[in-house]
């Protein structure tokens, strides 16, 4: 089926079957605003899909989503930066006091790190962007995998704690984790089996979200 026909499809259906399940979760989300108390930041692969993977309602989450889930570091040089600007969306007026940033397996921003990107003016954004990633592969290159899943899994998960610290240069999230306001959080999703790992600060380690009970 061709996928605006399928989309178009599913809207009606999600509006003769699903809608009534939220219509007044939604009703007061419309009159009193939206109250997220998590800002979930993940990648733009369409196999990553937060609320069935998650089983969030409206209202839960306030979803920013970029090549990689990369977090650049703060900066005042004046530039367009719509990630910074959904952070600080996040925290400045939407108060959340969660911030996750979820990667996952098979990520092609993470693959990518580690191949040659074309000198063509149609990836020069791209190039760009995947500096982010080069201390999480600068990490990754100090051990010896035996096989590249193994190579681009351990990068996707550095990457993820290397996010953790670009959100602490953000002004308003150290003053937040100074006064236990908020929590910050790495996820890496396995598409395979849709499990999460999530990272252990303290044994600077991935484990089951499933053990997870620090709330």
């Amino acid at each position: 089926m061709n996928i605006i026909k399928s989309l178009i499809r599913g809207n009606k259906l999600f509006r003769k079957y699903h809608f009534a399940d939220f219509e007044e979760e939604l009703a007061e989300l419309i009159k009193h605003g939206q109250k997220p108390q998590a800002l979930f930041i993940t990648c733009c692969d369409s196999r990553v899909t937060p609320d069935l993977m998650l089983g969030s309602k409206p209202g839960d989450l306030f979803v920013m989503r970029n090549i990689g889930n990369f977090v650049p570091p703060y900066e005042t040089d004046g530039s367009f930066h719509g990630t910074a600007s959904a952070i600080e969306y996040a925290i400045s007026v939407l108060g959340v006091s969660n911030i996750i940033v979820c990667g996952h397996s098979q990520c092609g921003a993470c693959k990518s790190l580690h191949e040659d990107i074309p000198e063509d003016e149609n990836f020069q954004n791209i190039r760009k962007w995947l500096e982010l990633g080069k201390k999480a592969k600068e990490i990754t290159l100090q051990k010896v995998y035996k096989t590249k899943e193994e190579l681009y899994t351990a990068t996707e998960k550095n990457s993820l704690i290397c996010q953790l610290e670009n959100l602490e240069t953000y002004p308003a999230i150290k003053e937040l984790l100074k006064s236990k306001k908020l929590k910050l959080f790495a996820w890496h999703y396995t598409l395979g089996d849709g499990s999460i790992e999530y990272y252990d600060k303290k044994s600077n380690s991935f484990k089951d979200l499933d053990d997870y009970n620090d709330y």
